[in-house]
């Protein structure tokens, strides 16, 4: 069958997806959510071998990452697989790859030669480190950018020692601020008529992600440490202590510093000169906080969102991951959508977190087999049924 789009939004566009593991395929998961034709390259079967993403093709991450694509198996590494790969270019739109970056120079899928095929071309390159400089050659983990990045440093408790986020945010952030540089790109080719290369990384993407961490450094001279369910700079925030858990509770600026005391039946908070202003309860925030603990361990977690939400105090439950889907206003946002899988079944994916009025992303079709449309890709391009044996006999597709 051929492509049907998710969404209207990038339906005339066709991707070539090159890229394994995550950062890639989670830049490439934007662009097919939002309706491009996304033809996903993989070595045929017989020349996988073991390890990595693919060998868990029916796991839930496998699964997440490759919805509403299309699944063409491809040797590149033969001159005939080649020959393929160039004749889709020429239609094509968009080419993403996450190889190191000397990988696609050898392969000849670099931006001049895919160029020198199709002008309009984009090439959208994802690497650990860069193109270039010391470490451009490196194999790049989510962790290693996390750690390199400096988010590591300032994640935990105080003297806890370094601790990663429970998430690859590297990897994801790389991958979405990939398809951010794709959809420019387009924009720009309108234009001008003309495609480019353009390339981010797992560092540059966690550096980038440190925000005002990093401008307390490059503006301030103040270099960063872990504060624990502490805000660095908004006292009191963080997580307390209730009657049944833990809740977290951000007070922000003066005014809600005012209604919280009064929630919490201490008024007289606001007029201690240890909590008369931010810089006091940033001096005294640890007593501030058992003075609070103290306080919110007299009721439930739900008694105090209640309570604080109706003083336009700002709050909420710390959630298992469990608990964030059966959240009313979670189900009422409709985040978590349906797909019907041929091999698994119905299968429950977080839909986009944006929401366009006319043109909306959806599900439309589940992660696909391995080479599951390299025969109408092939016919798509003018192979016959008897070319495309010829090319599977011998390990081409």
């Amino acid at each position: 069958m051929p492509h049907t789009p998710a969404a209207s939004v990038l339906s005339d566009i066709t991707v070539l997806d090159l890229t394994r593991v995550r950062a890639g395929p989670t830049c490439v998961r934007q662009l097919a959510d939002w309706g491009a034709d996304v033809i996903k390259v993989e070595i045929p079967p017989a020349l996988e071998g073991s390890g990595g993403l693919a060998s868990n093709r029916h796991g839930s991450d496998f699964q997440n990452l490759h919805r509403n694509k299309r699944s063409l198996t491809l040797n590149l590494k033969e001159e005939a697989g080649l020959k393929i790969f160039r004749e889709l270019v020429a239609a094509a739109d968009v080419v993403v790859e996450n190889y190191r970056p000397d990988v696609k120079n050898r392969l000849g899928v670099d931006y001049d030669a895919l160029a020198a095929i199709n002008p309009r071309i984009i090439l959208a390159s994802i690497s650990g480190f860069g193109q270039d400089g010391p470490y451009a050659k490196r194999p790049g983990f989510d962790q290693v950018a996390q750690g390199m990045g400096g988010l590591m440093s300032i994640t935990g408790l105080p003297g806890q020692g370094p601790v990663r986020a429970g998430i690859p945010i590297a990897d994801l952030t790389a991958g979405i601020f990939c398809a951010q540089g794709i959809l420019l790109a387009l924009l720009e080719r309108h234009k001008s008529g003309q495609g480019q290369w353009l390339h981010t990384s797992l560092l540059e993407a966690q550096i980038f992600m440190l925000d005002f961490q990093s401008a307390r450094w490059l503006v301030d001279g103040e270099v960063p440490w872990q504060a624990g369910n502490n805000h660095p700079t908004s006292i009191p925030t963080g997580v307390f202590p209730t009657a049944d858990g833990y809740m977290n509770i951000s007070v922000a600026g003066g005014a809600i510093w005012q209604r919280f005391c009064t929630e919490m039946g201490h008024p007289e908070w606001t007029e201690d000169p240890d909590f008369i202003d931010g810089p006091a309860r940033s001096d005294n925030r640890d007593r501030l906080n058992e003075l609070i603990a103290e306080c919110t361990k007299s009721e439930t977690t739900a008694t105090w969102i209640d309570r604080f939400n109706d003083a336009g105090v700002p709050c909420g439950p710390i959630y298992k991951i469990d608990e964030v889907f059966a959240d009313p206003q979670v189900e009422a946002l409709s985040l978590a959508q349906s797909v019907i899988s041929k091999k698994l079944g119905e299968l429950n994916f977080v839909r986009q977190p944006i929401t366009l009025s006319r043109t909306p992303s959806s599900f439309v079709s589940a992660p696909p087999e391995a080479g599951e449309h390299t025969d109408e890709v092939l016919a798509q391009l003018g192979y016959s049924t008897a070319d495309i044996d010829e090319l599977r006999t011998r390990g081409v597709v």
